[in-house]
This record gives structure tokens, sequence and C-alpha cells, in this order.
């Protein structure tokens, strides 16, 4: 076992193999570590076993060097290995070097169709295809000598000796992102080549203040329990776990201080849905559930236990589309009088471009989010602050209208964390201290973040990142929020169906055996199948009309060109009423 002592703490601590050797034969993969050839196992391809032996013959096809092995998963033709191909160190999280993941690639170890049935090979094929949408996974990091997914705050209160452990052990569950596929390492007992992966965000930036420069690290960990994408996870589950959660942790170190500031955002903890049907905002329907108030109260009761007092902010609008959801959550947040809800209509408050009318909100918090605080921790390791509670920040999809919200929190409390260890006296404020370009990097900390998170769940970059960098909205930000809303509109609608699956399937809602049903038997239309049939009738049409327009004004031409109109706008109403069946779905779990 590979070990080496952390002089910050003084203690042990455990470390993963950080470069691989990958020897492709006929039969089988043979993994070892470079820097200790000792240390390896290998695959069978014939039935996809892990044996411990690390000997190398001669007769390899490939050899080539990984950066680790994230997982196993069976398919119906047999076991593939996921690898890590390519990585890219980004930054260091408390001295440590974090990486993210650039490529990732699925190994076949004993793919044999022979004894498949016709619809068993179409599936594989389908799985296959799912495989490779999770291979392109944006925003994957992990260490080798740390786990990632631990606050500082948590990491503070762990008992003697736990980063002796292996380090899947010592990740928090919630967001390692591979964990339903690591079972086969895991029993095999390779810790030292099982490597944890985060989905979210990682960024890091470095200010001067007071001839000493300061690092700020934010780190976005992303919850495996309701993972999805944009539209096909929204709300809650009956369990309490709502979708795109995310713990964001703003991590300063400053002349050997240590401080952090953790937000959560999370989808609206309501059963509801927002089926896509190729309308630009489909309609947002609450479900009627006689389970909803155990279920509202099942999500917050957990943010109790895990970060204390809680503040609701929900920053949805009181009318049009979203205000049936927004009054719904507020009555249900009635029941919990142990929870302070606070309901900020962002788009009235702030309208599109104003920044500071975020103050309004902050007015109205600022008692209960002193109180909150945040942990701050003496370059001895003394223990000067922690923090007792979280603020929950929600719009719609949690991206554009949260993040801005939540960088507006974490510069009030950066400044309040560099009061407290005199790096500002009690007037200043990172604002007016520091020169523009250090409060530029802060600000392109909170934007990348919010691009990186915004690419995971919805496929684009994140809406009104110019209030974040700029605080005001500019002409070139509306019309790259503009293109990213045609994205987004485009891949709800024709694309995410199949990166749902591959979700699903990776995070193990959906498992693959001989007597599951076949995928195209779980849904009733083939999306993909009515998709060109509808562009094509309706491209036609336009086509003929047009033709039919441009002929002249005799009377044939205009009967021609009105029965032309009429037979398009009939093909379009048609394809609008069908447009739930149109769109991309998901055909392994639907609506979970």
């Amino acid at each position: 076992m590979e070990r080496n002592t952390d002089y910050s703490s003084g203690k042990n601590h455990f470390k993963v193999y950080n470069e691989l050797e990958l020897h492709e034969y006929k039969d089988k993969f043979r993994i070892r570590s470079l820097h200790f050839p000792d240390s390896g196992f290998y695959i069978s391809r014939s039935d996809g076993t892990f044996h411990g032996e690390v000997n190398i013959e001669p007769g390899a096809t490939k050899v080539y060097t990984i950066y680790g092995v994230a997982g196993t998963i069976r398919l119906l033709a047999g076991t593939y290995l996921l690898v890590i191909t390519s990585r890219k160190e980004v930054g260091a999280y408390l001295g440590y070097p974090v990486f993210r993941v650039m490529s990732m690639k699925f190994l076949s170890c004993n793919g044999d169709l022979r004894n498949l049935t016709n619809q068993q090979k179409k599936d594989e094929a389908y799985f296959q295809t799912l495989l490779r949408v999770v291979e392109d996974t944006p925003g994957l990091y992990y260490s080798y000598e740390t786990d990632i997914t631990l606050n500082l705050q948590r990491r503070y209160k762990m008992a003697d000796g736990w980063m002796s452990k292996p380090i899947w052990k010592q990740a928090d569950p919630r967001f390692v992102w591979n964990r339903s596929i690591l079972e086969d390492l895991i029993e095999n007992k390779l810790d030292e080549f099982i490597v944890p992966l985060l989905q979210g965000s990682f960024q890091m930036g470095q200010l001067k203040l007071n001839n000493l420069t300061s690092t700020i690290t934010l780190i976005s960990r992303r919850c495996t329990r309701r993972l999805g994408t944009r539209m096909w996870r929204r709300g809650a589950n009956l369990e309490g776990d709502v979708a795109n959660f995310i713990e964001t942790e703003q991590l300063l170190e400053y002349d050997g201080f240590k401080s952090s500031f953790l937000q959560v955002r999370g989808s609206i903890p309501l059963l509801w849905e927002q089926i896509v049907d190729l309308s630009y905002k489909p309609h947002l329907a609450v479900i009627e559930h006689k389970d909803t108030p155990m279920v509202v109260k099942r999500h917050f009761r957990d943010l109790l236990q895990r970060y204390g007092d809680t503040i609701a902010v929900d920053l949805t609008d009181k009318s049009g589309n979203e205000g049936h959801l927004n009054l719904a959550f507020a009555t249900e947040m009635e029941k919990l009088p142990d929870v302070r809800y606070v309901s900020f209509d962002f788009h009235h408050c702030c309208g599109n471009s104003n920044f500071d009318g975020l103050k309004l909100l902050y007015d109205e918090i600022a008692d209960d989010f002193k109180k909150q605080g945040y942990f701050l921790q003496t370059p001895e390791g003394e223990l000067l602050a922690e923090q007792k509670g979280i603020v929950r920040s929600n719009c719609i999809d949690c991206l554009d209208r949260t993040n801005v919200t939540q960088s507006y929190l974490a510069r009030i409390s950066l400044n309040q964390q560099l009061q407290r260890i005199c790096a500002l006296t009690s007037s200043e404020s990172i604002c007016t201290f520091t020169e523009d370009e250090d409060l530029e990097i802060f600000r392109n900390l909170w934007v990348n973040q919010g691009d990186e998170i915004s690419r995971e769940y919805s496929g684009t970059n994140a809406l009104k990142g110019d209030i974040v960098r700029y605080g005001k909205q500019t002409v070139s930000g509306l019309i790259k929020d503009g293109i990213s809303a045609l994205s987004r509109y485009y891949l709800n609608n024709f694309q995410d169906g199949v990166r749902q699956d591959a979700i699903d399937l990776i995070c193990g809602n959906y498992i693959v055996s001989g007597n599951s049903p076949s995928p195209f038997q779980l849904n009733k239309f083939e999306s993909r199948t009515l998709f060109p049939v509808a562009s094509a009738l309706l491209i036609g049409g336009l086509t003929v009309t047009s033709i039919t327009l441009n002929r002249g004004q005799n009377a044939q031409s205009v009967i021609s060109s009105v029965i032309c109109v009429g037979a398009t706008a009939g093909m379009m109403a048609l394809v609008k009423s069908n447009g739930r069946q149109i769109c991309s779905r998901p055909r392994l779990c639907g609506l979970l």
C-alpha cells in the first residue's frame, strides 16, 4: 500500500496510484502501477473476473498508460471496464493536487454476442451507445492523495486517522459520481486503484491583499441521488432527494488561515414535472400526492442534520408559469417552523440586469446569515469559528438566478472572513480594497463555476453570466444568452432523452440483465423515428407553400397556395399536439 506523510497534520494518508500501465492481451487486460510494478491485477476476457497476478507476459497487442480505473459495468454481452485515458491538473485542494478527467474509455472485457437474441443484440447496441455518451461526461474531478468530496468543516471533525483509510472509504457517497460501478474493485480489495470521481466544478484563483497572496478555491459537488438532465429530472422523489442538488464550498487560504463558506442549491422539493413537448417553455405541473408533506419534511430534515439551521431562498416568480409552483412550495414550507422560508421574486426585484437588487434579499436574511457564519481555522489548526447553518437557494433550474444569488452571498461572506482575520478593516470590502484585476478573478471563478455546472445539467453555459462578471447585463451577454437558450431548447427536446438514459445506466438506476424488458419495449413511441418524419413533413409543406406563392397571382395559384398553407398549418398543429412523442424521451427509467 502506498502511503505518504501529511506534514500539515503529522498523520499518514492514503494515496491512489497515479499512473498505470495497461497491457492488452487476447485473453486478458493486465493493469499495474508504473511506479510500483509489483502492484496490479488482471481481468479475464473470457468471463470478466478479476485476478491478483501481476506478472507481465510477452504477446500484448497494446500497451499504454492510463491514469485511473473508474469502475466496471455489466451489460448483456459482458463486462466493460472504464479507465481514465487523459487528465489535466487544475489546482490543489488544501495542498493536494486535483485533476480533471479529460477523456475516458470503456474497454470490452468479454463481449460475446453469439448467445444473444436479435432483440438483445439491438439492446446491447443501444447500451453501447449510452456508454459512449458516458465517456463524454463533463466536469469530473479527483485527487490521488485526498478525498475532495468532504468540505473543510467536515474534514476537521473527522476522527484521528481517517486519512489513512482508502480514499473511497473517506468519501461522502452522495458526491461520488462512479460509486455504483466500483463494486468489482471494492470486492477484490483493489483500494490503491479505486478513484472516486466528483462531478461538479473546481476553480482556483489568487488575490493579493496587504502584499500577501490569498488563494480562493471554489468547489461544487453534485449529488448523485437524483442525477439527471434539466427536463427529465425535476423536483424531488419520495425519499426527499432533489434534482440538481449541489454543495458549493468557497475556500479561502490567507497567511496560514483557512476559511470555508458553504451554500447548497437544489430543485424545489415537491413532486413536479415539466415534460418537453416542443414548446419553448413547457407547462410546469405540480403532481398532487398524499406524501408531498413528508417529501418536503424528509428533504429539509436531511439538510438540518447535515448543515444546521437552514434558510430556504426561493427565487422563482410569484406569478405566471412559475407562480403555481411558487405558491405550492410556500404552502408546504408553512408546515415547517424550524426552516426559514424566503420567497424573493428575482425577476421582479432585479429585472434582467440589476445585480444590486439582491441587497433587498440580503437585508431580509442578514441577521440569520451572520449567525450561520463560516468555518475558520488558525495557521496552527485551532478552530476559531464554525458554520452553523446553510442558505439553500433555488430557482426553476437552480442554474442562472441561483448562481447570481450565490455569488452575491459568497462575496459578502468573503468580506466578513477577511475582516475577521484582519486582512480588511471593518469599513473595507473586496470590491473597494482589491485591484480591478483581483475582483475580476473572484467574479470569473463564479462565472466559470456557473457555466460548468450548467453544462452538466442543461447542456449549455449558464445565463446571466454578465451580471456576475460585471454587475450588469451587456449586449454581448444578451447575445450569448440567446444562443445558449436556443441550444438548451434543441438539446432538451431532441438529445436529453438519450443523455438521461446514459446517466441512469451509469448511476445504477437501471440494472441490465437478461430478464429485464427491452428498453425499446418500455416506451410506446420511438421518438427518434418520429422526429425525422415530422421534420420532413414540415419542411416539405413549407417548401411547397413557398413555391406556390411565388408562381403568380392567378386564381389557380391562389387556391393552391391557400390549400398548401392550410395543409402546412394542419401538419404543424399535428406535430405540436404530438410534441411529447416526437421529443427525445428516456427509455430506461422515464420520470423517477
